[in-house]
């Protein structure tokens, strides 16, 4: 494939919104497996109106990113942990699981595809990766779909803090996000769509996103928006609930390593009471674009409780942002298995 020019982007003002990059990859499940897939130009894709993926919402996708080194390099991080991820959220929706090594092998191929729209170190920015499996096919009863697209495609995005880490305040949903036996511990779009109303209603209240309890007590905090949770107790252990219903997020799993390998902390999985918040000394949200979203404050009901500051980082907390952003660009030594070269 001819190699073109770098494509000319204001890198320092990218936010996180679609642009239309080079390639992409899509592959077809028929007759019991999935083809090779195609590297493709075209970024539409044409499916019959009966696909259980518009009717029933037979869909999960992942989102990962390559990061430009100081060197030049391009590398990802635990790929594979989204591909186990993805296989698990295809069990949940009974849609066949793309193997592990397709998987890592189609983000590599749209990574190098795309390597002009991939931000300059010291910018911030990241390539974003979007694999997703979908259920499509004729078909329209309430059934597994009989064929099925898995695709890949990326978009160059910013930094997500353009002024550097900022607390901001959240607030307690009343709405579940997910049921106790539900899909929310599967990445999958359902969980998505019914998060659309409770976000739009927290920030029409100046609020960043609102956060969720646990559907069966609503006692005890599970996700904040589409992000995990995590706290620092006042006698320094690093916490975050623990529930069937939260998403597993592998930024999460880094920072729960992170903290007891590299800073000594204890770390724990357990019940966060909405009603123990002054336990905490630090609190923030986890996931793949922001890191780590620092929490200022929570509202729940009449009650407003202030972290360690509504201006200012706590040091946990940016100590955590600052080695695990450090690994991803390649400015620090990962844990062995945690990075895999592209180009």
């Amino acid at each position: 494939m001819e190699k073109k020019e770098a494509v000319q982007l204001d890198w320092e003002n990218l936010g996180f919104s679609y642009i239309k990059t080079d390639i992409r990859y899509v592959a077809t499940w028929k007759d019991g497996k999935w083809d090779e897939g195609i590297l493709t130009e075209d970024n539409q894709i044409s499916i019959s109106e009966g696909s259980p993926v518009i009717h029933y919402g037979q869909s999960c996708f992942e989102g990962l990113k390559a990061y430009r080194t100081k060197s030049g390099e391009v590398q990802l991080f635990r790929p594979e942990e989204n591909a186990k991820r993805m296989q698990r959220s295809c069990r949940r929706l009974l849609m066949p699981e793309v193997s592990e090594e397709q998987f890592l092998s189609a983000v590599k191929e749209v990574v190098k595809a795309n390597e002009r729209f991939i931000p300059p170190y010291g910018t911030g920015g990241t390539l974003y990766l979007r694999p997703y499996v979908m259920g499509v096919g004729d078909s329209i009863g309430v059934a597994p779909a009989n064929e099925y697209i898995f695709g890949v495609f990326a978009i160059p995005v910013g930094a997500y803090f353009k002024g550097g880490l900022t607390p901001t305040s959240f607030i307690i949903s009343e709405y579940d996000r997910a049921a106790s036996q539900g899909t929310g511990g599967v990445k999958v779009g359902g969980n998505y769509a019914s998060s659309l109303l409770p976000g739009k209603e927290a920030k029409q209240r100046s609020f960043s996103d609102c956060i969720y309890l646990d559907p069966a007590t609503h006692t005890k905090i599970e996700e904040v928006g589409a992000a995990n949770f995590f706290a620092i107790t006042k006698d320094g252990r690093f916490v975050t609930p623990d529930s069937p219903s939260i998403l597993p997020s592998i930024t999460k799993y880094s920072l729960l390593y992170l903290a007891e390998h590299a800073l000594g902390m204890p770390v724990a999985q357990e019940d966060i009471y909405v009603s123990q918040l002054d336990l905490y000394e630090e609190a923030g949200a986890c996931g793949t674009a922001a890191v780590i979203s620092p929490i200022a404050g929570i509202q729940h009901g009449d009650n407003y409780h202030v972290f360690y500051s509504e201006t200012e980082v706590g040091p946990v907390t940016r100590k955590l942002y600052d080695l695990l952003t450090a690994i991803q660009f390649g400015d620090k030594e990962a844990p062995e298995g945690w990075i895999t070269k592209v180009l």
